[in-house]
């Protein structure tokens, strides 16, 4: 079972004369054409994709840049499986990562927030008031990020926009970015939780800027010789590349390498400073700006990153797909399949064990047309057009449960018997075997009966010594008791005869009361 990583990517037209655009699956080893989706142009920041798991076939979101129609796309036919009809058209949509919600922006700044399994609207609210240009999930789907037209970056809490006693309340964002001066452009959630994770925004005013939404503070900002026009982050947020329309490709590294107080290399962090901290990239060293400079020739319209880390994917205006080795940055190869055409979108994934004419992941017999035909498809509903709130109330879903005979969302099948068997391998002594346990069971049954047995008697030692001290230190007061009374008793005799008698002018003593 060998997993191959392919590259998805979304084309449109270059000029008006051309044809429509396309859906692409091409194999990232050798750039080979996997599968292909007709009849679609979307724009720049206007596809997304879900893949395939859990047992569930993916889908694909395009949202067309000349009318308000979004086409929906799975991965076991090649042909359009539904065409949804939107409130009005976008120029940017988000779907979460788990592909429940799908977000999507306007031209006049509004936004439009569905549920994709039930197409229930769930909120509309004016976000800016100039078009936005991108639109992005975090991680977990906490909050949802927006960048537009006015240089501002909004984010806006998930919960709070699903949450029933605020539909009729105007939303309020989580927090605004507004230090660029003008258009934002794209904008990279990084790895975490929000809102511990860090956000990368960049703007035609030359500068790519790092946020701390925990904080709601600016933290570094970097300035570059050109506009940039797409970003993309390392998954171990190392380093980011970032674009501009003559081609060059920049990369920029989070740290760099100094010397401490006892010569030796070490490694920190690079900005943090706050708004004050700006890094020019071309100003610091030059000689080693070049050396991380990836030069094109052509405007960058879309990048990505690897799965693995390890190779820099940059699609351009005239159709080309770029693959280069991050390490070294060489060129690996060029995917030219689409030459004349302009690259909207590029991202990365597993080759769908549902692909349309290939052999699937699944480990089981039969033919690769039963087994696609045993993953069910995650339902795309139309999207409701207006806020409807009976239909939110109703909150009807649709659910395929997947067939459990043939676990294909899974790589590995680890049932109850051998779950059982492996829990009793870990358990037993080191004599396997049944009665190797029982004499142990035995012998230990042994072993706690002469410890009670022990117990036992050393619990009536104590009781004895107990009843002793008892008795002693009872008896010791009790004498103790008695002598105490009896010498007092004679002192007041004493005193009593002392009284009763009197002394005699010749020293003869006589008692009271005697005549």
């Amino acid at each position: 079972m060998h997993l191959n990583e392919s590259i998805l990517c979304a084309t449109a037209p270059s000029t008006t004369g051309a044809g429509p655009g396309s859906l692409a699956l091409h194999d990232i080893q050798n750039g080979s054409s996997l599968a292909s989706w007709k009849q679609t142009s979307a724009g720049a920041h206007c596809t997304a994709a879900v893949r395939s798991r859990d047992g569930q076939g993916g889908f694909m979101l395009a949202a067309q840049q000349d009318k308000s129609i979004m086409n929906v796309y799975n991965f076991q036919k090649d042909q359009l499986a539904l065409k949804i009809v939107l409130p009005e058209k976008l120029t940017a949509i988000a779907v979460d990562p788990n592909g429940r919600y799908c977000a999507g922006a306007t031209a006049q700044g509004r936004i439009f927030l569905w549920e994709i399994a039930s197409g229930v609207m769930y909120h509309s609210w004016d976000a800016h008031y100039r078009q936005i240009n991108v639109l992005r999930f975090t991680q977990a789907a906490s909050a949802l990020l927006a960048g537009s037209e006015d240089s501002g970056v909004s984010v806006w809490l998930v919960s709070r926009l699903l949450d029933e006693s605020l539909q009729n309340e105007l939303p309020t964002p989580y927090c605004n970015f507004t230090d660029h001066t003008l258009p934002v452009t794209d904008l990279v959630c990084g790895v975490g939780s929000f809102p511990s994770c860090r956000i990368l925004t960049s703007s035609v005013d030359h500068t790519v800027k790092l946020w701390d939404p925990a904080s709601k503070t600016l933290l570094t900002t970097f300035y570059f010789p050109q506009p940039i026009t797409c970003l993309t982050w390392d998954p171990t947020e190392r380093l980011f590349f970032a674009a501009s329309a003559n081609g060059s490709i920049h990369q920029v590294n989070l740290f760099r390498q100094r010397e401490d107080k006892y010569s030796r290399a070490a490694m920190e962090a690079v900005g943090g400073a706050g708004v004050s901290d700006v890094i020019r990239i071309n100003e610091i060293d030059p000689k080693d700006a070049r050396k991380r400079l990836i030069s094109t020739g052509e405007p960058v319209t879309a990048m990505t990153i690897s799965l693995s880390g390890s190779m820099l994917l940059a699609g351009t205006a005239s159709g080309l797909i770029h693959i280069y080795d991050i390490a070294s940055h060489q060129s690996l190869r060029t995917v030219s399949s689409h030459k004349g055409m302009s690259i909207t979108h590029l991202s990365t994934m597993l080759r769908p064990p549902d692909l349309i004419g290939h052999v699937t992941l699944s480990l089981s017999a039969g033919s690769a047309g039963d087994t696609r035909e045993n993953i069910p498809v995650r339902p795309v509903v139309a999207f409701q057009r207006i806020r409807d709130a009976k239909a939110r109330e109703a909150h009807e879903v649709s659910l395929l449960l997947p067939h459990n005979s043939t676990p294909t969302g899974s790589f590995f099948s680890y049932g109850r018997e051998e779950l059982i068997r492996d829990h009793a391998f870990f358990v037993q002594p080191a004599a396997a075997g049944a009665e190797a346990a029982g004499v142990s069971l035995q012998t230990r049954v042994s072993e706690l009966e002469s410890e009670v047995t022990r117990l036992r008697e050393q619990l009536g030692k104590a009781k004895g010594i107990n009843d002793v001290m008892w008795e002693s230190v009872v008896q010791r007061l009790v004498a103790e008791g008695r002598e105490k009374g009896s010498e007092k008793g004679q002192d007041i005799g004493a005193a009593m005869d002392e009284d009763n008698t009197t002394t005699q002018p010749g020293g003869r003593r006589r008692k009271r009361n005697r005549t």
